[in-house]
Parts: structure tokens; C-alpha cells; sequence
């Protein structure tokens, strides 16, 4: 550990080498087959190493044996397959609701691409029911819509309008409910 903690790469090398693949291993059992498609077991050792090797060297971590230390990879591990897990079913990037590929035995014939450009009644369409909506909020409402509209995620537009990101997440639920309703055909207050 004093090898370790004064910069010695073979020291270094020596923890990669005897954890790694049973933290790979570890990595994979955490990380269902949908996020393992977005993010290999490997990416997460890496991340952990490299959160490992810094905060070690700043002097965050006092280990005094490989058994703590095992003890402190682990942890580590096991809370990046938590945030990755998260971050990969988060509503807007939820892996479990993306589209499967066609099969091979499908001919292109039977299945539209998922990307085209709207058409021009849909971009119409598309236009009032946002300038409907735009009317019904007020003005915090309306930008953290318009801001979400142009691409920004939560926690940008939450700094940016001055909100918490779980109200921003509130007033998009809100939104998406009267978008459901609007759809349905009885639009109501957004409130």
C-alpha cells in the first residue's frame, strides 16, 4: 500500500492484475443483458480504477490489506453498475423500450425506418399542439418546456430557469399527461 500510495506503477499494475477480472465478473452478474448492450463490464472496471487510483493518491482512503482493499473495489463497483443502471433507464434513454433491429429473415419491405422527417401536415400538426400548450403554462413552465424542446437535459435546465431538477421532472409530467389527453381528444388545464 505505501508502494501504491507513493505513485509506483508496478504496484499499480500488481492491483489491476489481481482484481480485475473477478471485478469484471462482478460488473456483468450487476448489469442486466439490455444494459451490457450500452455499456461493457470492462468500461465500468476502468471507471472504477480510475475513481480508485485518484482518490488513493489525494489520500481519501486509509487500507492497510488486500482485504480492504478487495472490500473498497467491490463497493466501488458495485454503485457504478447502480448509476449506470439509472442512467440507461432513465425515461429518456430507457433501454428496455427501444425498438429491436428487424430479424435477418425480414425483407426491408416489411418494416418502415424508424427516422424520417415528419410530414408536412404532421410538422403542422405538430406546431399547434405545442403553441396550445405553450399558451397554458406560465412563464417558469414554459421556458423549462421550451429549453427541454431545444435538446437540454434536466439538470441544464434546471440551473438555467433556477428549479430543482424534481421540479422540472414534475412540470414534464405534467406536460406529458396533457399530452396524453390532448391525444386522446379532451385537452384540459395543465394544472
Amino acid at each position: 500500500m505505501q508502494r501504491l500510495r507513493a505513485g509506483d506503477e508496478d504496484a499499480a499494475a500488481e492491483v489491476f492484475h489481481r482484481y480485475a477480472q473477478r471485478l469484471i465478473g462482478l460488473a456483468r452478474t450487476r448489469l442486466d443483458h439490455l444494459v451490457r448492450q450500452k455499456m461493457d463490464p470492462e468500461e465500468v472496471v476502468q471507471s472504477v480504477y480510475k475513481s480508485f487510483f485518484v482518490r488513493f493518491a489525494d489520500g481519501q482512503y486509509d487500507l492497510k490489506t488486500w482485504d480492504s482493499l478487495w472490500a473498497l473495489l467491490t463497493r466501488i463497483t458495485v454503485r457504478k453498475c447502480g448509476h449506470r443502471i439509472e442512467y440507461f433507464r432513465a425515461a429518456c434513454r430507457d433501454v428496455r423500450h427501444e425498438a429491436a433491429p428487424p430479424a435477418a429473415d425480414d425483407s426491408t419491405s416489411s418494416w418502415e425506418a424508424i427516422a424520417r422527417d415528419p410530414t408536412p401536415a404532421e410538422a403542422a400538426m405538430l406546431a399547434d399542439t405545442v403553441e396550445q400548450l405553450m399558451r397554458l403554462l406560465d412563464g417558469r413552465d414554459r421556458d423549462i418546456v421550451s429549453l427541454t424542446l431545444q435538446g437540454l437535459p434536466s439538470p441544464a435546465v434546471s440551473a438555467q430557469v433556477g428549479c430543482s431538477e424534481r421540479t422540472v421532472r414534475r412540470v414534464l409530467d405534467q406536460v406529458k399527461k396533457w399530452l396524453q389527453r390532448h391525444e386522446a381528444g379532451d385537452a384540459q388545464d395543465t394544472s
